[in-house]
C-alpha cells in the first residue's frame, strides 16, 4: 500500500481489499498481518459488559438463553483514524519486538516472517 486513508472506514476497506489480494497472490505473512490488524480493530471497538445480573430464561427451546439488561447485542464505539494507527503501530512494535526475540532462540525464519508481517502493517501508517 502506497497511500495512508485517512478516514477509519477507508483504512478498513483499503485493509480488506489488500487482505482479498494478498490471498489471491498465496502471501501468507501479509495475509495473517491484515487479519490481525482487522480483529484488533474488531477488539477495540468492543464495550465492556456491565457487570448486571442476568436472568437465565427457563425455556425448553433455547437452552442457556439470557434475558435481561445487557442480554442484547450493544453498540460498538467508532474509533477515529488516531485509533486505528494507533492499533496499528502497536502491531507493527509487537511484531518488531517478537522478530527480535526469535532471533535470539535462533529461530531467524520466525523473525523474518514477523518482519515482513510488520512491513506489511506499516505501509498504512503515515511517513
Amino acid at each position: 500500500m502506497t497511500r495512508t486513508p485517512d478516514d477509519p472506514q477507508e483504512l478498513r476497506s483499503a485493509l480488506r481489499a489488500d487482505l482479498v489480494a494478498a490471498m489471491k497472490a498465496r502471501q501468507p505473512d501479509v495475509v495473517t498481518a491484515l487479519r490481525t490488524a482487522l480483529g484488533a480493530f474488531d477488539n477495540a471497538e468492543a464495550v465492556p459488559l456491565p457487570d448486571l445480573p442476568r436472568v437465565v430464561a427457563t425455556s425448553e427451546h433455547v437452552a442457556g438463553a439470557t434475558a435481561g439488561h445487557g442480554s442484547a447485542e450493544v453498540t460498538r464505539r467508532d474509533l477515529s483514524i488516531d485509533d486505528l494507527r494507533r492499533i496499528l503501530r502497536a502491531q507493527v512494535a509487537e511484531c518488531g519486538a517478537e522478530a527480535v526475540r526469535y532471533e535470539s532462540y535462533g529461530q531467524s525464519e520466525a523473525a523474518t516472517r514477523l518482519r515482513r508481517q510488520a512491513a506489511a502493517l506499516s505501509g498504512y501508517l503515515p511517513g
